[in-house]
């Protein structure tokens, strides 16, 4: 066991809250430490509906400062990674007799439209159904539908980019490393890691910890830091279904069920329909959470609802299931839950302060790191000052608007290139592609093919770049061609992988 230097700030989990904050803190001149279980958003972060959304429902729970918050991020954060995040319009359509009047929805797209500092975004308007091509693949329900601007996100890309740019900065990132156990001592937090695959174990000192673990962050409260008897988060399960492509129009669909839940329809990685997503209680561990066939029935029979063509289970080639970790506020239904965040700094006047991160989206991670980092500066002194807004994730140092223009500038350099394989590998790691491709001249100098378009030069490049280790890193969370690799395809990446760790190690 080897004992390490005292850090400021030390992070427990690799989620995008956890990756947020420990880039926050190092780009103000904190020291930072991070242990992450498993891989990078291998829990909840990778498991969302993939949106950058000010969240047009909570406006009917009365959370407008959430969605204010929500509204004006998804601009700052589309600027600062233009790679994994891009607007994309949604078609909401309107019958009458429906759960919601026409006014109330004018109202609500109204607020989205005004409240959030929109600029580059389109404005809310109003498309004939009876005309417009988004009523094509549906049944011939509506008359009218709103249209409205929000924005998509490469979820799990956008956690690793965190860590990445962290790491770039100078904190200690370290994947598959378990917190064993985290105790007080002369006023510094004493924090016992695990290495998952050695076993090599660790004790590092920090003056501050930071509990960022979602779903688990009361069962490390109790199994970690001591504390018995805490109840702080509500699981809430959320599945999907991905299917083969169900509709050619870019747009995608906001619908709204009978039974008062929203489902969404999207255009999912070129060749395929992303629908989703339930809410359901989840008492379960959170690291075993599994659609259920409850879930996969309900998805199928709502979307036929909705779709001239029926849902089917043999429509269906991927589910991803996740645990969202609700701010328990005591609401009646999953879907009321808060999905607002709540932070709580804990620590009587000379122990070492905890920070306990509770709820929290995607859209507002940044903001909650802003805030992590006020309490923070409260708990153990300030240093710096805000930065993130202007900044830019890795490979997201190009305009908002310029990823064709990145993709042209990629396919000119590196003619060999497949137009497909240049617009994948720009939306991965935009202005980095050049560094992954490096001096590559043709498509032999790429290595070793896998299946696909993926190659050993990005492999490689992940293995080295983003602590990819397994199969499942790269064809699930680095990527998302686990959709398009066969059985065998698969299994000569895990062997390719297995021999690099082993060469490594």
């Amino acid at each position: 066991m080897s004992e390490q230097a005292i850090f400021d700030v030390f992070v427990i989990g690799g989620g995008i809250n956890g990756c947020g904050i420990a880039r926050d803190a190092v780009g103000r001149g904190y020291s930072v430490a991070l242990a992450e279980m498993d891989d990078f958003a291998s829990g909840t972060s990778s498991g969302s509906t993939k949106l950058i959304h000010g969240g047009l429902r909570y406006l009917e729970h009365y959370e407008f400062r959430l969605v204010r918050e929500a509204l004006m991020e998804r601009e700052v954060l589309w600027a600062m990674a233009p790679h994994v995040i891009w607007p994309m319009r949604f078609v909401l359509p309107y019958h009458k007799g429906g759960l919601r009047p026409a006014w109330l929805i004018r109202l609500g797209l109204f607020l989205y439209d005004h409240i959030g500092g929109r600029k580059l975004l389109p404005a809310t308007s109003t498309l004939d159904m009876t005309r417009d091509p988004a009523a094509a693949p549906l049944k011939r329900l509506f008359a009218k539908a709103f249209e409205y601007s929000d924005g998509w996100v490469d979820d799990a890309r956008l956690v690793v980019l965190n860590a990445r740019d962290a790491a770039d900065r100078g904190a200690r990132i370290m994947a598959r490393t378990r917190v064993v156990s985290a105790r007080r001592g002369d006023g510094r937090w004493v924090v016992e890691t695990e290495d998952a695959l050695t076993g090599k174990r660790e004790t590092v000192r920090a003056r501050l910890l930071v509990n960022a673990t979602g779903p688990w962050v009361d069962r490390v409260l109790a199994d970690a830091i001591g504390k018995n008897d805490v109840h702080n988060v509500r699981l809430v399960q959320g599945s999907h279904i991905v299917l083969r492509k169900k509709f050619d129009d870019p747009r995608a669909y906001f619908f709204q069920n009978p039974d008062g839940r929203i489902m969404f329809a999207i255009p999912y990685q070129d060749d395929f329909t992303l629908i989703g997503t339930t809410d359901r209680d989840f008492t379960g561990n959170p690291a075993e959470v599994r659609i259920s066939d409850a879930e996969i029935d309900y998805l199928c029979r709502s979307a036929s609802e909705y779709f001239s063509d029926p849902v089917t289970k043999d429509d269906i080639v991927w589910t991803y299931s996740a645990v969202r970790p609700l701010y328990d506020d005591g609401a009646s239904k999953a879907q009321e839950a808060t999905r607002d965040y709540v932070l709580r700094l804990e620590g009587q006047t000379g122990q070492a302060p905890l920070l306990n991160i509770f709820g929290g989206k995607l859209t507002t991670y940044r903001r909650l790191a802003e805030a992590a980092l006020d309490k923070i500066g409260e708990a153990i002194g300030a240093k710096g000052g805000k930065w993130t807004a202007g900044s830019h994730l890795p490979g997201g140092d190009f305009p908002a608007a310029g990823y064709d223009a990145e993709v042209s500038k990629l396919k000119a350099h590196y003619p060999f290139l497949a137009a497909s394989h240049a617009r994948r590998l720009v939306r991965l790691y935009g202005t980095r592609a050049k560094q992954l491709l490096d001096n590559a001249a043709s498509e032999a100098d790429l290595g070793r093919r896998f299946g696909a378009d993926l190659y050993a030069a990005e492999v490689d490049w992940l293995i080295a770049q983003e602590w990819a280790l397994r199969a499942e890193d790269v064809l699930w969370r680095r990527t998302k061609l686990g959709l398009k690799l066969s059985r065998a395809e698969v299994a000569e990446l895990e062997e390719y992988m297995r021999d690099a760790a082993s060469a490594a190690a």
